[in-house]
């Protein structure tokens, strides 16, 4: 509960320096660089740009520090700034077929058109602290020790993979999806038709324009992209076993590059500007099917 107290800006000046005090490097050559932030950090970076709704490495790097490893301070101090930005283009759908993939992997079936990929995870790994990560003044120089076993990943080439639900959904065994944002419950529509009917449109955003509902599925996925993680990761959980048999599993997770492309006015011609990295998880469920309808595979 808040108490009142006396004392002011005086007090809130003096909570601040405190602040400060403790996470102030013992000397200058001891202050973390963003650099380092983004190299070592990047998972933390990765989701300070998301939730913050920026994707600026360097910015999310400047604001971790300053909020001193607090995520969710952090994520304020990005949306903040982000308030003050210009708003001057808006991009085309990205085209997440095109990503040039570094995970993706399938609970599907096994044999997913164009392998596993594993990419960087922490999946298959024992959650036991590695104290070798420790800093070692007395082996500093010295080059990093590997077990005779060990070997480089494997350089992947620019191979686009089809999506495994896109797979699905050419042997006829993906339900068609049903665009709820009309309110009739009668138009039936694909996957990314659907996204471009009814009240919502692709360029609505939640950064500029408050939640309203009914809301379209380009704002109720934005809004879950940019929730908190941990409550997001006890949403799903709750939603995938929390109502009796249903039980969905990952139809595709995959992370990688993708181009980010605008059309300028005066161009009229689409233009890349740059890439950025995503994240994209499909899920599907069963669905037994019906006297209209033969038993396949929801969208989710």
């Amino acid at each position: 509960m808040y108490v009142a107290t006396k004392g002011g800006e005086a007090a809130i000046a003096h909570a601040h320096r405190l602040q400060e005090q403790r996470g102030e490097p013992r000397s200058e050559t001891d202050r973390i660089a963003p650099e380092q932030i983004i190299d070592q950090q990047w998972l933390a970076v990765s989701r300070v740009m998301t939730e913050g709704s920026v994707y600026d490495p360097e910015l999310a790097a400047l604001a971790i520090a300053q909020s001193q490893g607090d995520l969710v301070e952090a994520v304020f101090l990005l949306r903040a700034f982000r308030t003050t930005l210009p708003r001057f283009a808006v991009t085309s759908p990205i085209d997440t077929a095109g990503m040039r993939i570094e995970r993706r992997i399938s609970a599907t079936f096994k044999d997913v058109p164009g392998g596993q990929v594993l990419g960087p995870t922490f999946d298959y790994s024992h959650r036991l602290i590695n104290f070798d990560n420790r800093p070692n003044q007395s082996n500093q120089g010295e080059p990093p020790r590997t077990e005779a076993h060990e070997t480089a990943p494997p350089v992947r080439e620019h191979t686009p993979l089809l999506r495994v639900l896109d797979v699905l959904d050419r042997e006829g065994l993906m339900e068609p999806t049903i665009d709820d944002s009309d309110n009739s419950g009668n138009s039936i529509a694909t996957h990314r038709d659907s996204m471009q009917r009814g009240t919502g449109h692709l360029d609505d955003d939640l950064t500029r324009e408050p939640l309203a509902f009914p809301a379209a599925r380009p704002l109720r996925l934005q809004a879950l992209a940019r929730g908190d993680e941990g409550f997001l990761l006890g949403l799903a959980y709750s939603t995938q076993r929390g109502f009796g048999s249903t039980h969905p599993f990952v139809g595709e997770i995959r992370i990688g590059s993708v181009e980010v492309i605008i059309t300028p006015d005066e161009l009229d011609f689409p233009v890349v500007i740059g890439e950025i990295e995503v994240s994209e998880c499909e899920m599907i469920n069963q669905f037994q099917g019906t006297d209209l309808a033969p038993p396949q595979f929801t969208r989710g």
